[in-house]
């Protein structure tokens, strides 16, 4: 499993790293710091990551 963030859609509210802190990590501005960039999900975080993913109030990520 991988995701994509869209930073245009990304407005950081940082719901993917509170439910998901193994997988998206923020940077200080609040940001997901994986934009444009596919990420490979760790091993057992699926759960997590589609969880985080749905949490986001704009779309910003896609689980591919």
């Amino acid at each position: 499993m991988r995701y994509l963030v869209d930073p245009a859609l990304c407005c950081g509210h940082g719901r993917c790293a509170e439910l998901a802190p193994s997988v998206y990590v923020l940077g200080a501005d609040g940001f997901n710091q994986t934009p444009g960039n596919e990420v490979d999900v760790p091993a057992g975080q699926e759960d997590h990551a589609a969880l985080g993913a749905a949490s986001c109030p704009d779309g910003a990520i896609q689980i591919q």
